[in-house]
């Protein structure tokens, strides 16, 4: 594979031919945008991978000042592949998460970055759905967090039929009982301008109080509740339940393409004998039918009622990829934490499986695997603010 580099101000473009490839419109072009970010971009990536963790609003929100850099990758004409980073001192972030990821595009991706930035020593890939058997590049992989998706049916109706008796059972009886004991009770939508910072400030508020009874720790500080308001109001829904005027329940979405991801969900606990929580997800699902969505994403923790609600899970890792093997000896503290993490997180998976957790020394190694990770919340927080069920 040949490459040729024409050094340009902002745009360096990486024009790549494959072998017995002769026709003008099979040649692969690789384009980096350094510290910037053109206006094609966002559309493309809404066309590609249809998730708000992948796309350039969420990326512009959560900058900190920061300018993000694009790779694009063409096969003639079509863009097939657009990853947004950060590059500081000597490592590249990727910014896409929660989409796949496979071997050819970690390795492609991995050589154009290490060939262009000769100063980079290591990559790193926060939270997607990685294929990777083998690179040319050392690297460390493991399991971050999960995605859980529903896949969304035509109507409510069919989504309705295809749950449980008892789930199906429960979400009736509820309904009908809290709309006959407040009559005042109403169910609404707002869309992107539409939303009221009163209203996702009062489900965040919902959600911290009831972290705080399961003594866990919101990370929906001032800062990422207006970063949420601000995406929210360019990409998203807030669904609203009430009484009498008052917010008792809610969940915040955003939507990419066909697929919808929920931010938040919270109710007051004055209504938990109504089972209002599961009401308000139920509704706020068969809205995102009613939209024609594709995908419903509960995002990562592993709470019982996602998979009630007939939610998948798909597993997320975070991959860095390294120069070499010798940079992957001088970035050890990067190395050490990684795999800190991923083990740390493989352990916790094991000891809190079912099968272990009725027996006694299971309950208690349980008990000692939850006063850790509340003592290593702090210090070992994703860069992207995420730690399991703190969503939720």
């Amino acid at each position: 594979m040949s490459v040729l580099r024409n050094r340009q101000p902002s745009c360096v473009p990486l024009v790549a031919h494959e072998k017995g490839r002769t026709t003008d419109s099979d040649e692969i072009t690789v384009s980096l945008y350094e510290n910037e970010v053109p206006s094609f971009i966002e559309r493309e990536m809404e066309k590609l991978y249809e998730n708000v963790f992948s796309s350039f609003s969420k990326a512009r929100v959560e900058s900190d000042g920061r300018n993000a850099s694009a790779y694009v990758v063409r096969m003639g004409s079509k863009v097939t592949t657009v990853f947004l980073f950060w590059r500081r001192d000597r490592k590249v972030e990727v910014i896409n998460e929660v989409i796949p990821v496979n071997e050819d595009d970690v390795r492609f991706f991995s050589d154009t970055i290490f060939s262009a930035f000769p100063s980079v020593t290591a990559i790193t890939f926060q939270a997607v759905q990685a294929s990777i058997s083998r690179l040319p590049f050392p690297y460390q992989r493991f399991n971050c967090l999960e995605d859980i998706v529903l896949t969304l049916p035509a109507t409510p109706q069919a989504y309705l039929a295809s749950l449980g008796k008892s789930t199906r059972q429960n979400i009736k009886h509820y309904l009908k009982a809290f709309q006959r004991s407040f009559p005042s009770y109403r169910f609404e939508i707002f869309v992107k301008s539409e939303v009221s910072e009163q209203h996702i400030r009062e489900i965040v508020r919902l959600s911290g109080a009831r972290m705080a009874v399961k003594k866990k720790v919101s990370l929906h500080d001032d800062k990422k509740t207006k970063q949420l308001i601000e995406l929210v109001r360019m990409h998203g829904f807030v669904a609203v339940e009430t009484i009498d005027g008052r917010v008792c329940a809610g969940v915040i979405c955003t939507r990419s393409g066909a697929n919808y991801f929920m931010h938040v969900i919270a109710h007051d606990p004055e209504y938990d004998r109504y089972s209002l929580g599961t009401l308000c997800c139920y509704l706020t699902i068969c809205e995102c039918i009613e939209r024609s969505g594709k995908e419903f994403h509960f995002l990562w923790g592993r709470l019982e009622y996602k998979y009630r609600f007939l939610g998948l899970q798909r597993e997320l890792d975070r991959v860095v990829v390294y120069r070499s093997p010798a940079q992957f000896l001088l970035n050890g503290d990067i190395a050490l934490k990684i795999a800190f993490r991923g083990y740390g997180r493989q352990l916790k998976r094991w000891l809190l499986d079912p099968k272990r957790t009725n027996s006694l020394i299971g309950r208690v190694l349980s008990k000692g695997v939850e006063g850790v990770r509340k003592l290593s919340r702090f210090s070992l927080r994703f860069s992207t603010g995420r730690d399991g069920d703190s969503t939720n």
